[in-house]
């Protein structure tokens, strides 16, 4: 049989609680692949403990070997006076240059196919299906127009792990004076440049929910993916939007209270 793994990454304390709501709803979908959690060394042994007593696999990365001029053009200032977020807030704790770090899932090569999912997101249906997909499908970035069905969203896609593929990315990314807007996204886009569409209900963006409610329904969507604010921050700007999927969250976050999600109630049907 092949070795297949979901993974995510942490890389402070907040995502590694983030990744425990996350890796709880994977294990409630009764998957038989492995879950990894990379980590870099920011994360606290206590924050893992968790993960680790939940059946995580957890796996110690380190940042990438980036050039100084390279780390330089995609620190936090400079990436966000030079495109600024404008439809969302990002937390304090966002820095662009972990998420590179994702790229590291390709040095796995003990499994044969990976699931990448952000440590934001939770899995509300079984998704072993995604393993027979091809290196390189993710869904798209959705939840403005569905004019956006053209750009891919890094939160959830598969890949096939390989350090050819690794040491070819690496030369890429670093390129002299190559710049990713969007970080890990801009780059994997530019890097798969004929990837593989998923269905959006495979990475569900949260603002879907106020922005498009028609395209949300509960009966599809397999992973929702808390993009901008995140449900654990208190009283964020848009929190009343969201409520019914901070709610959902936080059920999972606690382990106790999970809703039938067949039962919940499509935003279109609460006007």
């Amino acid at each position: 049989m092949p070795e297949n793994a979901f993974v995510t990454l942490v890389t402070n304390d907040d995502y590694a609680m983030a990744a425990c709501a996350l890796v709880r709803s994977l294990v409630l979908t009764k998957t038989n692949a492995d879950i990894v959690v990379m980590h870099t060394k920011a994360v606290s042994e206590t924050s893992l403990l968790p993960l680790r007593d939940l059946g995580a696999k957890l796996e110690a990365v380190e940042h990438l070997p980036c050039s100084p001029a390279f780390n330089e053009r995609h620190r936090k200032k400079n990436i966000h006076e030079n495109a600024p977020f404008s439809k969302g807030d990002k937390p304090l704790f966002h820095t662009p240059l972990d998420n590179f770090v994702k790229l590291r899932l390709w040095q796995l090569e003990r499994y044969d196919t990976i699931v990448f999912i952000d440590a934001d997101a939770l899995v509300i249906r079984n998704i072993d299906k995604l393993f027979d997909y091809p290196e390189f499908s993710a869904a798209p970035n959705v939840y403005e127009s569905v004019a956006d069905f053209h750009r891919l969203n890094s939160g959830v896609f598969v890949a096939k792990p390989s350090q050819a593929t690794f040491d070819s990315m690496m030369t890429v990314l670093d390129a002299p004076d190559a710049y990713w807007r969007r970080t890990d996204q801009t780059f994997l886009e530019t890097y798969f440049s004929d990837w593989h569409g998923l269905p959006v209900f495979y990475n569900m963006l949260q603002y879907v929910w106020f922005n498009l409610p028609e395209l949300w329904d509960w009966k599809s969507v397999h992973i929702v993916h808390y993009q901008y604010e995140k449900p654990w921050e208190k009283n964020h700007g848009k929190a009343d939007k969201l409520k019914p999927l901070i709610d959902l969250w936080q059920a999972y976050c606690e382990g106790k209270n999970l809703p039938d999600i067949d039962t919940l109630a499509n935003p279109s049907d609460m006007k």
